[in-house]
């Protein structure tokens, strides 16, 4: 699959469900609205999916939420999809969660063909984890990373990072990250969905941020790639990799590889416009996979140059209104 702008789309998040476990103050208002279950695929028509795209040149699928492993029955499509790693025709399957399920699943995640799974954790601070997640449990999470850890997934930690919240904790937790052997990647936050609270007041550049770490950590570029928009670098002193990811400071559009599907099997083809394809529609117009093909064909086609995300203080609304659960980020 071609964009046109000439970029091989080959990696594919799919949101199997919006719902989440937490709230975390900078993704979700506390008084969520989810979905109807009416409207959400089943796993079997997300597995007929993904296997399309996969037919047409994906090779690297990572699931998200929400909290994807709050959805019921969920190993069933990761079971599903392991056997496109199984026959070479996938790559990578991967996992984006919050970490509170991971004591339970992560042996099953990695004897399915998972082998790295994205954490998402803000602070260090049990009590602050509290208030920024709103109902998660810190003891909870740590002992989801320990399991993961003992299962062979490689981990790395995502830190949204948060002016006056966490900005205080980022040198304590490249440390933390590397005594564990795990990654870190600290994210800016985005504008987007209505939230409790005023965003401007959360952001803090991650160009700020790197020239503050820089200061006590040697900081060597890296060539690594994931297949996603972190630019990387390698902490000398702990032998891991910090990556920072920048849609504000440093827009990364110039090399996206990829698009978002909802668990209503909806395609965005940009995380920052509105513009987006029903896919849901066509996968159950027909057995034949011919409509869903034409359907996936004609969204690739339309797939922006950028996003237009932008932090303004004259402006209140977010610069968009869906929240970062349904394309799950």
């Amino acid at each position: 699959m071609i964009d046109p702008f000439g970029r091989e789309i080959s990696y594919l998040r799919v949101s199997v469900t919006d719902r989440c476990d937490f709230r975390c103050v900078y993704c979700m208002a506390e008084d969520m609205t989810f979905l109807p279950k009416a409207e959400i695929l089943s796993l079997e028509e997300l597995e007929r999916l993904c296997a399309a795209f996969i037919r047409k040149g994906v090779r690297k699928l990572r699931i998200t939420g929400g909290e994807p492993l709050v959805r019921r029955n969920i190993m069933n499509l990761f079971k599903g999809l392991g056997r496109h790693l199984d026959n070479g025709s996938l790559e990578e399957l991967t996992l984006t969660t919050n970490g509170s399920q991971l004591s339970r699943y992560a042996r099953e995640l990695a004897e399915v063909g998972v082998r790295r799974v994205n954490v998402s954790m803000d602070t260090l601070d049990p009590d602050k984890f509290l208030a920024i997640t709103r109902w998660g449990k810190f003891d909870k999470v740590v002992a989801g990373l320990d399991a993961a850890a003992a299962a062979g997934l490689q981990v790395k930690i995502n830190a949204v990072a948060l002016k006056g919240v966490n900005e205080d904790e980022l040198d304590s937790m490249v440390a933390w990250c590397g005594e564990r052997g795990f990654d870190l990647t600290l994210i800016e936050t985005m504008p987007l969905g209505d939230i409790d609270g005023d965003r401007t007041d959360q952001y803090l550049p991650l160009s700020v941020v790197r020239a503050r770490l820089a200061e006590n950590w040697t900081l060597q570029e890296s060539a690594h790639k994931t297949g996603g928009p972190a630019r990387y670098f390698d902490v000398q002193e702990t032998g891991r990799r910090l990556g920072f990811i920048t849609p504000l400071t440093h827009n990364f559009c110039e090399s996206c590889n990829r698009v978002r599907l909802t668990c209503t099997g909806t395609l965005y083809m940009c995380l920052g416009q509105e513009d987006a394809a029903d896919l849901r529609a066509p996968l159950r117009e027909s057995e034949s996979d011919a409509p869903l093909d034409a359907a996936i064909d004609e969204a690739i086609g339309r797939k922006p140059k950028g996003h237009d995300f932008i932090i303004d203080r004259r402006r209140q609304a977010p610069a968009l209104s869906r929240h970062m659960s349904v394309t799950g980020g």
